[in-house]
């Protein structure tokens, strides 16, 4: 007989990120479906949500409410660093864990928060490797003006740096703002090889959009090429097909129909990976993510997160986005997540090599 638990669900239906938002809500509605129709699993979960509407003030109390006024322990939810960040306190003072399913930036390990997707060494690094030695070493960035789009420039500026490049340009948009003329006009004067963007939402769509318009008017064809660590098929439509030639990085692409891409794929694992700790262990989902985690280890259960540093190891896949498809051009095997990069080791870019910065 199965045992129902609740778990919590802080996914914003709404604002400037809702393409991404939507699909991680869609991926654990997708899991908790396949989890209660399993018949050899003992756990039906009972979702109890709250929609932040993409408000970074409304996480935290949202959260509060969810572990306050429920059984939930366990909370999937959270796009952006800063809404993971608003609700860490939170988990600290309730004791709960938030299931994370969206890339980041890395240099964090909290014990109340399992990294589900993929950090710099399993997104940025091997994009950068690939990206120098073919299409050339003068980067311009630009990104979202928190943390995510900081520590990507800054982690990128020190590579392509050791790696011989330089960084033309570095430039920091308010989520939401799509006032990209100067942005627009400064990549049209530099001509950088490729552009790292690391905007969210809808600032990155109307981005792709006047560098689409930028690229047919100047008649530069395959030039200016963009990387995206965080760009999947949640968000081509958003897009509007200003997207196509855009070059990602992440643990799993459509293998056919562009649907929820690796942010609806990794909600729907983590909710399989939770259902999978709990099986057959009654009370188990008030214990601590590492506790949890080791003691299903002990029971013979492999999880997919280390209990270490609590982030899953994942492949590498740099694709490119061709209509409506994204198109691999290169796979990595899984890589044990190095959220410090304490442990990267570069791979040879032509005649040179990323140096590691201790």
């Amino acid at each position: 007989m199965k045992r129902t638990i609740e778990i919590g669900l802080l996914q914003s239906k709404s604002g400037n990120y809702a393409a991404i938002s939507c699909a991680s809500r869609a991926g654990v509605l997708q899991g908790v479906d396949e989890v209660n129709a399993d018949a050899g699993l003992d756990v039906h979960f009972q979702i109890v949500e709250r929609d932040p509407e993409g408000k970074a003030d409304r996480y935290a109390p949202l959260c509060r409410d969810i572990l306050q006024n429920s059984q939930a322990r366990h909370i999937f939810g959270c796009v952006t660093s800063a809404s993971r960040k608003e609700v860490i306190p939170e988990l600290e003072r309730f004791d709960g864990v938030l299931w994370y399913p969206v890339p980041y930036e890395g240099f964090e390990a909290s014990e109340r928060v399992a990294y589900m997707h993929a950090c710099p060494n399993q997104h940025l690094l091997p994009l950068l490797e690939w990206a120098l030695p073919n299409l050339g070493k003068r980067a311009y960035f630009v990104g979202s003006n928190y943390i995510w789009g900081w520590e990507l420039a800054r982690i990128a500026r020190e590579h392509i740096t050791y790696a011989g490049g330089s960084v033309l340009g570095d430039r920091y948009l308010a989520i939401g703002n799509t006032a990209l003329d100067h942005i627009i006009h400064d990549i049209e004067a530099l001509k950088p090889d490729f552009i790292l963007n690391s905007l969210v939402g809808d600032s990155s769509y109307a981005f792709l959009e006047m560098l689409t318009a930028l690229k047919t008017e100047s008649q530069s064809g395959n030039a200016l090429t963009v990387l995206s660590c965080n760009f999947t098929e949640c968000e081509i439509a958003a897009a509007k097909g200003a997207a196509s030639g855009l070059i990602a990085a992440g643990p799993w692409f459509e293998p056919a129909k562009a649907q929820g891409g690796s942010f609806l794929e990794m909600s729907r694992q983590s909710v399989h990976e939770l259902a999978n700790l709990l099986h057959g262990r009654a009370g188990a989902e008030k214990l601590s993510l590492s506790e949890l985690l080791l003691t299903s280890m002990r029971n013979g259960y492999q999880p997919k997160l280390d209990p270490t540093n609590l982030h899953a190891a994942q492949p590498v896949v740099i694709a490119r986005l061709e209509g409506n498809h994204f198109t691999e051009i290169r796979r990595l095997p899984a890589l044990r997540a190095d959220p410090y990069l304490t442990h990267y080791t570069p791979r040879p870019l032509g005649n040179s090599f990323l140096k590691v910065v201790s």
